[in-house]
């Protein structure tokens, strides 16, 4: 017997049982309500629906009954109905309620816009009520506005401290927003409130990788896997976390394990080449990112990712053609330069034309391939170029330059096509044999500038050392580039003198540097990039990690000696010590060991030889 069949069944009956009987007075509306709500806490539906329909037929505008059948057509997952329903009941007396129920049906129908407005007007009615913010909370998840959704979830906190729910997801909103020191404490009351919760542990070590603690990282996620094996997400994590730490040959089995619950999962399979090119296994690398543009042929951080290995590897026809994939990457830099005038890469006529030319990542880039605007000029455009603030006072006289505007700048010049400044090796089809590597590309600072720097440093007379231990801390690969100020205590007891051209030292080797009495820091007077070219233009030699000092000393043909960690940026390439883009540059590479107590051991021995040669 189906629904309709049941519900006739029940109204013969109801019309059986009063046939007999004398006529008595019928029930109100409000009484069949009552009966009907009775019959759907006791989960009797229909008899809930019949006793509905009596009460309309008494009072067709009664606003409880006509909520009732929403609820009973929600309960069906009939959703059009009980919005209807529902929507009926709001005109006839907007409770709270009712419009809760109705900005739960929206929801369950996706409608998150209408489900939003039901529960805001619910709120205005009713602002004390706790589970009207966790529900509009959980909606404007829905519509990824994690800042809106974090204030919500904070309210329910407001009314109950020890709401778990509330806990967990502001701190997950906080983890979306890139907060992850709040994020971490809401955690910590999320773990205290439902200790042994997975997802909780999940979102706590995701939130210790972002502050750099990697190490309790993976004993959260571990826990996480412990107490829910089977999610692939939280074993690509330990994944991801054991790469950070540098042991990717651990990372691999958890990655493996993610795979096999998940074999087309996009990161894991993204961070499984990355491990393999990291232990330099390039074959199985470059096999895995083929599986990806089967499984997934639009992805556009596999093609990026790839790319860099291609670069890496020397292979530059394919790595600058599959970089461009960066421009659909919204997370990346580029992201934001998106003009409505064409973007240029090398095949249309420039004679004549205004292209700006415009910084797209970092300060070394810029000034790496700040090289090829001359050989843009030289075909007959005028370039625009745009460039941090930072940079303009040193590149703004650069040779092909028309117009140097700073980043700051409110408007720009018209101009009629654009190229990101990484992609200029592209647009002239740089290969290898053809990279424009002149000693010194960048002009010489002025004499004025260079006697103010030699006054700082008084008197030369033992050799001049520049030294850079750090980079930017935002650098994905900072905690592989870097070295703490301490590990260079190795050289500091050499016959030298060593100038720090450290900017923005970070606080644990800011009070070493304190401590230090043998490097002179002037870092004070460094305003900007010329400024910095000045001073480095007064040493002997520059030792540094792979930073934008690295690109401006063998820009200027300074001689340079660059600290490279075992899996190095792209440009470095491998397997050598000398570098196409800067015939001043010598690189000192990590082995296998991924440790720079070996380097630094090599930069001693060659830095007594041009120590005792300036003494001879």
């Amino acid at each position: 017997m189906n629904r309709r069949e049941r519900r006739a069944a029940a109204k013969n009956k109801s019309r059986t049982v009063s046939s007999g009987a004398p006529s008595a007075a019928a029930p109100s509306g409000a009484a069949l309500y009552e009966a009907g709500l009775a019959y759907l806490r006791a989960e009797r539906y229909l008899d809930a629906e019949l006793s509905c329909q009596r009460a309309l037929e008494a009072d067709p505008n009664h606003a409880d009954t006509l909520h009732l059948m929403g609820l009973l057509s929600f309960h069906f997952n009939q959703d059009d109905h009980a919005a209807e329903w529902i929507s009926r009941a709001i005109q006839q007396d907007p409770k709270p309620q009712y419009l809760f129920t109705l900005g739960v049906t929206r929801q369950r129908q996706r409608r998150f816009e209408e489900a939003l407005q039901a529960f805001d007007r619910a709120i205005e009615l009713k602002p004390d009520a706790g589970e009207l913010w966790r529900h509009r909370g959980n909606v404007l998840v829905d519509l990824k506005r994690p800042d809106q959704a974090l204030l919500s979830f904070q309210e329910v906190l407001k009314f109950n401290p020890r709401d778990r729910d509330a806990a967990y997801n502001s701190g997950s909103m906080l983890l979306q927003l890139k907060r992850p020191e709040e994020a971490l404490f809401r955690l910590n009351l999320s773990d205290q409130l439902q200790p042994n919760h997975a997802p909780t542990l999940q979102k706590r070590a995701l939130a210790l990788h972002e502050l750099e603690k990697s190490e309790e990282a993976l004993v959260d996620i571990k826990r996480a896997h412990a107490l829910d094996p089977s999610q692939a997400d939280i074993c690509n994590n330990a994944g991801v976390f054991l790469q950070r730490l540098g042991r990717d040959d651990e990372a691999l089995p958890w990655i493996d394990r993610a795979l096999k619950l998940r074999p087309d999962y996009p990161d894991a399979i993204i961070n499984k080449a990355f491990s393999l090119a990291h232990l330099h296994r390039f074959a199985e690398a470059f096999a895995l990112y083929d599986v990806m543009k089967m499984l997934h042929p639009d992805h556009a951080e596999a093609e990026w990712r790839r790319s860099h290995l291609d670069l890496l590897l020397g292979n530059f026809e394919a790595g600058w053609a599959g970089r461009e994939a960066r421009v659909r990457l919204p997370e990346l830099p580029i992201a934001k330069f998106d003009y409505p005038q064409p973007r240029w890469l090398g095949k249309a006529p420039v004679d004549g034309k205004t292209i700006l030319v415009h910084m797209d990542e970092g300060s070394g880039d810029t000034i790496q391939f700040v090289r090829y605007v001359p050989m843009l000029a030289a075909r007959g455009g005028r370039v625009i170029l745009m460039v941090a603030d930072a940079l303009c006072p040193l590149l703004s006289e650069f040779a092909g330059v028309s117009e140097c505007v700073p980043f700051s700048a409110t408007t720009l010049p018209a101009f009629d096509m654009y190229c990101p400044i990484t992609s200029l090796p592209l647009a002239f089809g740089t290969k290898l044999e053809t990279i424009p590597s002149e000693t010194a590309y960048l002009p010489a600072p002025a004499a004025s500038r260079l006697q103010v720097w030699e006054d700082r440093l008084g008197p030369h007379d033992r050799l001049r050392v520049g030294l850079v231990w750090s980079g930017n801390p935002k650098h994905v690969n900072d905690h592989n580039r870097s070295v703490p100020l301490g590990a260079l205590a190795q050289i500091l007891d050499l016959d030298a003198t060593f100038v720090s051209l450290q900017k923005d030292p970070k606080p644990e080797d800011q009070a070493t540097l304190r401590e230090q009495t043998n490097i002179v820091d002037l870092t004070d007077h460094l305003t900007d990039f010329a400024e910095t070219a000045a001073l480095v233009s007064c040493l002997d030699l520059v030792i540094t990690v792979d930073t934008s000092v690295a690109h401006l000393a063998g820009a200027l043909g300074r001689p340079t000696w660059v600290l490279l960690p075992y899996w190095p940026d792209y440009r470095w390439l491998l397997d050598r010590d000398d570098s196409p883009w800067y015939p001043t540059v010598r690189l000192f590479r990590q082995t296998e060991t991924r440790d720079y107590a070996g380097v630094l051991d090599r930069v001693r021995t060659e830095l007594q030889t041009l120590v005792a040669a300036r003494s001879a």
